[in-house]
């Protein structure tokens, strides 16, 4: 036999008509399946509607959250565009000013929870104590955690603050309104430093702290350390007017 397989002129190969129409019909299934994956051949586009909806983790859809603060709307990218199966796109948001307002917002979190020297760069780490707090979430509220995340951060934004007015010698302070971008920034420092806290010398895992942290904040609860710090700004910022 030959390198390249059976050959009809070789001794012992069965040249019968049996094998002639055996051979047959094996070309002409093969023709059948190069017809139909042919690779030249394209289909019709899919609509944009049958496209897969994107959900977080995916779990949870991006689509139906409402951002109920008009002036964040800008500054909190959650649906659409800018909808991601998970906060981990590798994308260089701080190479030019305010990119960082179109950075997916769970993915902000999860570089919030980034901070102090031991945790730089466990990205990894930080997306799965993300995860786990989104399923805690939603055990105990059994809302979508994505929506509960976006109502955390409405509300533990300081709309007010103050800030240092005057030379060296004589230094007051005045209140000022904070910017959109800035309340966003704000509202993320505080929730995972308010989880941080709580978690040190805690039998309670961080993701665990962090969903309660963004559950009372979702609420306005005073249990929160976030919308204490924010209490505390604006009272420090309206008796500074």
């Amino acid at each position: 036999m030959s390198d390249y397989g059976e050959c009809p002129y070789e001794p012992g190969y069965e040249n019968s008509e049996a094998q002639q129409l055996q051979d047959q019909n094996q070309h002409q299934a093969e023709d059948a399946v190069w017809e139909e994956n042919d690779p030249n051949e394209f289909n019709e586009p899919v609509p944009v509607n049958e496209w897969p909806e994107i959900k977080i983790f995916g779990r949870w859809s991006c689509d139906d959250i409402t951002i109920s603060d008009i002036s964040l709307q800008d500054y909190i990218a959650v649906k659409e565009k800018f909808a991601r199966y998970l906060p981990h796109s590798a994308g260089r948001y701080a190479a030019k000013r305010f990119r960082k307002a179109q950075c997916p917002i769970v993915e902000r979190l999860t570089c919030g929870l980034m901070m102090k020297g031991r945790s730089n760069g466990k990205k990894l780490l930080a997306c799965r104590i993300v995860k786990h707090a989104f399923e805690i979430i939603h055990l105990l509220t059994s809302e979508n955690p994505l929506q509960v995340t976006v109502n955390a951060i409405v509300n533990a934004g300081p709309r007010e603050d103050s800030t240092r007015i005057g030379r060296a010698g004589t230094v007051r302070r005045q209140a000022v309104d904070v910017s959109p971008l800035r309340r966003v920034n704000q509202a993320i420092w505080l929730i995972c430093t308010g989880a941080r806290e709580a978690a040190f010398r805690n039998i309670k895992t961080i993701a665990e702290c962090l969903a309660d942290e963004m559950i009372n904040a979702a609420k306005g609860s005073s249990n929160s350390y976030a919308i204490k710090k924010k209490d505390e700004l604006e009272r420090v910022a309206k008796s500074n007017r």
